[in-house]
C-alpha cells in the first residue's frame, strides 16, 4: 500500500523540505510543530519552498495551489493518528529523538504505519528500541536542501523489517523521485562517515592558519573537482547542524576526528551559522554589508 497522509514532526529546514517535496508530490501532508509559533513558522517555510518551486516552473498556478490545500500544520501531536507514513525530523538530540519515538508508537498505533527518522548520525536500533514496535522504525537520511538534493540513505535497524523498507524505499523512490544508497546502522551511515571528518579538518586548517577559508574551498573546488569546498558545505547546511552531527558521532564512536574545534564553536556563539543567517565561513549579505 502506497503513502498517501505523510506526518512531518519538526517544520525546520528538514521537516519543511520534506513537507514540501511530499506536497509537490500530490501527497496529503500533516507537519506537527512543537507550539503554535512552531508550527507557523513552519507553514511559512513549506510556503517559501512551494513559491520557489512554482517560480523555478517545477509546478504550475494549479498545482501551487492544490498543494497548499492540501498542507495541514499544527502542534498536537495527536493529529499524527491517522497518518500511514510519519517522518521525524527534529533537532539531531538522542533523548528528544528517543522520547519522540516511544510517543509516536502509542500515538499512531496502526502497525502497518512506518515511524521513519531523518537522523543523520543516531543507532536507528536505539530508536526502534525506544518503541514497542521497533519493526515499523527505519532511517531516511534525506540531504538539504531536500528539494534540490536528490540523494536518500536509507538505514535498516536490526529489528526493521522487509515490509517497512519496501514502503519507506516506495515513498523516496516512486512519490518522491529520489535516488537511494542503503546503509548499515553504523555513525554516520555512509555520508556523514566521510563528510564530517573532512569537514572538520577544514575547520581546523583554517584555525591553523594553513590557509584563508577561500583558499582551502578554491583548494578542493579547482584541484579536486568538487562543486563546493568544504567550508562552503557547512555554511550551506550549517554550521550549527554539522556541529550537532559531529557531536553525536564523536560520542557513537569516540573517535576524535569527529571533535568540533574551537573556531566552529566560536563562530556559532557569534551566530555566523552559515547562508541562513548571511554569514559563516564566506559572507553571504553582501548588500546589507555594503
Amino acid at each position: 500500500m502506497s503513502a498517501r497522509r505523510i506526518g512531518v514532526v519538526g517544520g525546520g529546514t528538514m521537516g519543511a523540505g520534506i513537507a514540501a517535496e511530499c506536497l509537490r508530490a500530490g501527497l496529503g501532508v500533516r507537519v506537527v510543530g512543537s507550539g503554535p509559533a512552531s508550527a507557523e513558522r513552519a507553514r511559512g517555510r513549506v510556503m517559501a519552498l512551494l513559491d520557489r518551486a512554482h517560480t523555478k516552473g517545477r509546478i504550475d498556478d494549479a498545482q501551487r495551489a492544490d498543494a497548499e490545500r492540501r498542507a495541514e500544520f499544527g502542534a498536537d501531536p495527536d493529529a499524527l493518528a491517522d497518518r500511514d507514513f510519519v517522518i521525524e525530523a527534529v533537532p539531531e538530540e538522542r533523548e528528544t529523538k528517543l522520547r519522540l519515538f516511544t510517543a509516536l508508537a502509542k500515538t499512531v498505533e496502526d502497525p502497518a504505519v512506518v515511524l521513519a527518522s531523518t537522523t543523520s548520525s543516531l543507532s536507528i536500533t536505539d530508536l526502534g528500541n525506544a518503541t514497542s514496535r521497533p519493526g515499523d522504525v527505519i532511517g531516511l537520511h534525506f540531504f538539504n536542501p531536500v528539494p534540490t538534493m536528490p540523494l536518500v540513505e536509507v538505514i535498516r535497524s536490526t529489528h526493521t523489517t522487509d515490509q517497512t523498507a519496501r514502503r519507506a524505499e516506495s515513498l523516496v523512490t516512486e512519490a518522491l523521485g529520489k535516488k537511494i544508497v542503503r546503509a548499515e546502522d553504523r555513525s554516520g551511515f555512509v555520508v556523514n562517515a566521510l563528510l564530517i571528518p573532512y569537514l572538520m579538518a577544514a575547520v581546523r586548517m583554517c584555525e591553523s592558519g594553513v590557509a584563508t577559508a577561500e583558499d582551502i574551498d578554491r583548494g578542493m573546488t579547482l584541484g579536486c573537482g568538487h562543486p563546493l569546498g568544504p567550508l562552503a558545505v557547512l555554511d550551506l547546511i550549517g554550521l550549527d547542524v554539522i556541529a550537532d552531527v559531529a557531536r553525536s558521532m564523536e560520542s557513537g564512536t569516540g573517535d576524535a576526528r569527529h571533535a568540533v574545534p574551537p573556531l566552529l564553536d566560536r563562530l556559532i556563539e557569534e551566530g555566523r551559522l552559515g547562508r541562513k543567517t548571511g554569514h559563516g565561513f564566506h559572507r553571504y549579505d553582501t548588500a546589507r554589508a555594503s
